[in-house]
């Protein structure tokens, strides 16, 4: 049996590889998967690829695409959604800011560099004609840690997916000030390359698993109700969500869409420039 360490992050849109690991459709495939959460994002998922932790992640698309220019040794190896993520832009609740607008020169919280937090305010930023400062950003670690410093006065402003957040907003312990939706399909399935050098079937079948898992996840009559179940969410928020998200059932990827992904990165100053997208996916992705 083959085992594969993968993380993600602990929210709604990775409940299908919670599904498919208690159905035990993995290990039909012979594959041990071995589901660690992240609460840190992308930025602390990319930290343990580096350091042979983990064998895959599902990363934010703009955070896989700037990692594996940078040098992280791992493919894009699945599209996993297609839409895109809606992020939350908050303040603390006594905050006096109003909109994004009033955020000029403030702090952002970020859980860490290279994360979708740190991502997203800057691309949210470069559409609004803005730079933010390095020293402006404000590690916090994980949404608990920017509840924190948000109402501490520590940091001003937070990027987070809407719906995760929204339980907060509702309990007043957060204020939402603005949403940014994300220019393109927000999260990846990467692999690192020493797993695909070592096993590419053993990968390929886990994907064919998940591929059948989000297909029956996006058709299956009780899926929200599974959703309100497992999740702190109000119904009509489970309704909307599960409406707005569209998960990938193939191995194609939009060869358009990284190209957008890298514009943005450089505009922000994430990365230099470019690259040629089929370095950034595995032989057996088809860029479309």
């Amino acid at each position: 049996m083959q085992t594969i360490r993968i993380g993600g992050v602990p929210e709604h849109f990775n409940f299908p590889w919670t599904l498919s690991k208690d159905f035990g459709l993995f290990e039909r495939k012979n594959i041990d998967l071995q589901w660690s959460f992240y609460s840190a994002g992308t930025g602390a998922m990319v930290a343990d690829l580096k350091a042979g932790k983990l064998d895959m992640a599902v990363l934010l698309t703009e955070g896989a695409v700037s990692a594996i220019i940078k040098g992280l040794e791992a493919k894009i190896v699945k599209q996993y959604i297609t839409s895109p993520l809606i992020w939350g832009i908050h303040t603390g609740k006594e905050s006096t800011l109003q909109n994004i607008g009033d955020c000029a020169g403030k702090r952002y919280a970020i859980s860490r560099f290279g994360s979708g937090s740190h991502l997203m305010a800057m691309v949210d930023a470069e559409v609004r004609g803005k730079k933010i400062a390095e020293d402006e950003f404000v590690l916090v670690e994980n949404m608990g840690g920017a509840t924190e410093s948000l109402n501490g006065a520590q940091s001003d402003v937070f990027f987070w997916e809407k719906y995760t957040t929204k339980p907060l907003v509702d309990q007043g312990k957060l204020k939402r000030i603005g949403e940014f939706i994300t220019p393109w399909s927000c999260f990846q399935v990467v692999a690192s390359n020493s797993i695909l050098k070592e096993n590419p079937e053993a990968v390929k079948d886990l994907l064919g698993v998940i591929n059948f898992a989000t297909k029956q996840f996006m058709t299956a009559d009780n899926s929200v109700d599974m959703v309100l179940e497992n999740f702190d969410m109000k119904p009509e928020d489970a309704l909307s969500w599960f409406y707005s998200t569209e998960w990938n059932t193939d191995f194609q990827v939009s060869e358009k869409m990284l190209e957008n992904v890298m514009h943005s990165l450089v505009k922000t100053g994430n990365i230099e420039a470019p690259v040629n997208p089929n370095t950034l996916v595995a032989e057996f992705v088809a860029l479309i």
